[in-house]
């Protein structure tokens, strides 16, 4: 069963965009090979402001993967090789079904992370902390329940001093290292 991980930028403040979703403050550092990280995921899963940054950006720069957008005001139906559902938590739960050893990319947003999270769907939170400072924006993580994680690696991109952290999120009973 493939694993859920949100796999995001955030900057040190703890935001993945600034108060007016914009996200120009993230670098491209040259040692982040987006390539391979594309093609170490066989889904992406997004909401639907992700989705605007996705296709303003020219979406993924790796292996084209098949992507899900989840927004309850979009309408539902495979359009443009993309899948948009109301219904994240049944759609992802079918997804995490499947056979395969690589894992889907919760690629965004914070709003669809929390569902995602409430619901016991998400495995892993790797987040590429970048060293500034925004002072508000998009979170995250919105306000909710707590999400424990265990530390799994990090990665300093010198260049650019973004921080690459990769957690597990613990399950009750589970170890609590």
């Amino acid at each position: 069963m493939p694993q859920l991980r949100y796999s995001v930028a955030a900057s040190l403040d703890g935001y993945i965009a600034g108060p007016g979703g914009e996200y120009d403050w993230i670098p491209m550092d040259p040692d982040v090979d987006f390539a391979a990280l594309y093609a170490s995921f066989s889904h992406l899963v997004m909401g639907r402001h992700s989705y605007d940054v996705y296709v303003a950006t020219g979406g993924g720069v790796g292996p084209a993967l098949p992507v899900t957008v989840c927004s309850t005001t979009l309408p539902e139906g495979d359009r443009a090789c993309v899948t948009f559902v109301h219904d994240a938590v049944a759609h992802v739960r079918t997804l995490k079904a499947g056979d395969g050893p690589k894992p889907i990319w919760l690629w965004g947003g914070g709003v669809l992370f929390r569902t995602l999270a409430d619901a016991g769907l998400v495995d892993g939170v790797d987040v590429a902390i970048v060293p500034i400072l925004l002072g508000g924006g998009i979170p995250l993580l919105p306000p909710g329940a707590r999400l424990p994680l265990r530390f799994v690696r990090q990665r300093l991109y010198e260049k650019s001093g973004i921080l690459a952290v990769d957690y597990d999120v613990r399950r009750p009973g589970t170890d609590e290292r």
